[in-house]
């Protein structure tokens, strides 16, 4: 079971990469041209708000109805955000693909943690927590060879429907594997949760099907508009809009809202309807949708705030302070509604113990320090050695992306036996070693192979801490909370690493125009002959890697500040395996 969920959190993770190398033809199939590269900003943004955002209320409903519903939900989610995305035809229909499959892809997350607390003791989950971790890491790395592969032999939209295909072939194998281990694979500790007594379904509602079929069917023709039925006399009738010029209010556009209608009436009405809408209507509800809304609009806010910015002139974007004074709106009404609330998202309590709320934290700056080596090192190998060669530069981040996974199998392994804020402190601060050597890269510095030294320790020692962190805070929470406690973690990492790339970025700003304000003018030196032109664009470049410089000491003291937290907040952290020598006798 927790082989399969691994699998899919490993996809899931490729997908987050391959817009990378797909994003400007994506750009081109819904009519943006590559310098409006600001205005496609909403599919990364909509992919992480998606990602993000509902990640506590994933997690809590994993919490009350159980592991393996959520884990088919979040796939089937996945599956159907790729094939709006495959077919989209405009911006706003790309967005909505790319934030279901953020939704569904970062669902799977806390989800296949919280399994990873019900199948295994406290003493034992650190191996597996490391194996999740691992795979997730591998993902990132395949994602870009994978979306390379693909737009080899095909365009961009082959690859959100290799993820249909892929994440549908995933859902059914959860189903299957789910029915043959019965409550071993779903215990489902919270109220409301199957305990695999419900994994042995019934035949699908064949009428709840047909509908179903037909929405996909219409659907279908409503995004990719056949040029044949286009173009034909009758049947280019149903294209025709009764008013305005928008797809959906065209024939073909009404039936298909008719028929999801009448799917959800099925759903919402049958006895054993193809997707039991009356039981997730009930989830929703005792997982507390509203306090779930009020903390996505804070979430929301703080990713919109940062994502859409252009870290290379600005911290947070034009609107960026309005939509932080609404995170603020929104974080104030939700801690109003956690009081009032009988039964709250967070239920109270849930991260009192010191490991809980400290592992939160520390994933937080952990994030912050991340970020700098996903985005600076391909920017530095950019700046230097490949300045023409995007797939070069992220090759040089290669090393560090293979080393993070086996840092994730080895700190899993050494949680069993060591203190997890010792190893969690001990991989920030191979990674704060890592940065500060990165700090010492110059011109010439990728020519050579010692640079290697730096991406292996740092990938080295992120993967360390990964699993001690998730270990420490499922040891200090109960059972009930595994789900919400696992997203809370995840999401103060992917908050850490927004709020980490554009704070480390202004600062190393700040250092590139120091650098600027001394090297003269362009007119000043160019008219002195091709050579003196040659020595300007080198002072720009040292410019720029005086930058860079500057964001990997800032990265080196998020990973230090990291590293100690981590040993404050974790010394009560019950995660080791028991010696056998040491336990007393039977009976004592």
């Amino acid at each position: 079971m927790l082989t399969v969920a691994a699998v899919a959190v490993a996809f899931a993770a490729a997908d987050t990469y391959v817009v990378v190398l797909a994003l400007v033809d994506m750009m081109r199939g819904v009519g943006l041209s590559p310098d409006q590269l600001q205005r496609a900003a909403p599919i990364i943004s909509g992919f992480l708000l998606g990602y993000v955002a509902m990640l506590p209320l994933i997690g809590r409903i994993a919490d009350l109805r159980g592991r393996v519903p959520v884990l088919v939900a979040c796939l089937v989610l996945f599956a159907l955000g790729s094939l709006v995305t495959a077919l989209a035809y405009d911006l706003p229909s790309m967005v909505a693909g790319r934030f279901l499959q953020g939704v569904g892809g970062g669902g799977l997350v806390p989800a296949t943690l919280a399994l990873v607390a019900d199948l295994y003791p406290k003493d034992r989950r650190a191996v597996p927590l490391g194996l999740v971790s691992a795979v997730q890491e591998i993902g990132s790395v395949l994602g870009p060879l994978l979306g390379a592969a693909v737009l080899a032999v095909a365009d961009w939209r082959a690859i959100f429907l290799l993820n249909l295909a892929v994440g549908l072939v995933l859902a059914a194998a959860v189903r299957v594997v789910a029915t043959r281990t019965g409550g071993l694979a779903d215990p489902g500790p919270g109220p409301g949760a199957s305990g695999g007594r419900d994994v042995r379904r019934r035949l699908p509602d064949p009428l709840g099907v047909v509908l179903a079929l037909a929405v996909l069917a219409l659907g279908a023709l409503v995004f990719l508009r056949p040029t044949q039925v286009l173009r034909d006399v009758t049947w280019g009738q149903v294209f025709i809009p009764y008013a305005g010029d928008g797809r959906w209010l065209t024939p073909a556009g009404v039936a298909t809202m008719v028929a999801l209608l009448l799917l959800v009436v099925r759903c919402a009405t049958a006895r054993h309807p193809l997707v039991d809408l009356r039981a997730w209507t009930r989830s929703l509800r005792e997982a507390d949708v509203v306090g779930a809304l009020f903390l996505a609009a804070a979430l929301g806010g703080v990713i919109l705030a940062f994502a859409t910015a252009d870290p290379k002139i600005q911290v947070f974007s034009d609107q960026g302070l309005w939509y932080l004074l609404g995170a603020g709106v929104a974080t104030l009404a939700l801690v109003v509604h956690l009081r009032r609330s009988p039964a709250p998202l967070v239920p109270r309590g849930a991260l009192r113990h010191t490991p809980a709320w400290g592992a939160v934290l520390v994933s937080f700056f952990v994030g912050a320090a991340l970020i700098a080596a996903l985005i600076d090192v391909p920017l530095f190998a950019r700046t230097t050695a490949y300045p023409d060669s995007q797939l070069m530069a992220a090759l040089v981040l290669l090393r560090f992306l293979v080393a993070l996974p086996v840092g994730a199998v080895l700190g899993g392994y050494l949680t069993r036996s060591v203190p997890a804020g010792v190893v969690t402190a001990g991989g920030m601060a191979l990674a704060a070693i890592g940065f500060v050597l990165m700090s010492r890269w110059d011109l010439d510095t990728l020519e050579g192979w010692s640079y290697t030294i730096a991406l292996v320790v740092a990938g080295l020692g992120f993967g360390l801490a990964l699993a001690p962190v998730n270990a420490a805070v499922l040891a200090a929470t109960d059972d009930a909370v595994h789900g919400l406690a696992s997203a809370m973690v995840v999401v103060a990492r992917m908050v850490g690493m927004l709020v980490g790339i554009s704070a480390l970025t202004t600062i190393g700003l700040r250092r590139y125009y120091a650098e600027e304000e001394s090297i003269p003018s362009i007119v000043e030196v160019c008219g002195e002959g091709v050579g003196r032109c040659r020595e300007f664009s080198d002072l720009l470049r040292l410019a720029g890697i005086a930058q860079e410089q500057t964001v990997f000491l800032g990265a080196a003291v998020c990973a230090a500040i990291a590293g100690v937290l981590a040993l404050v907040v974790f010394r009560t952290a019950d995660t080791r395996s028991v010696d056998a020598a040491t336990m007393p006798p039977r009976g004592a």
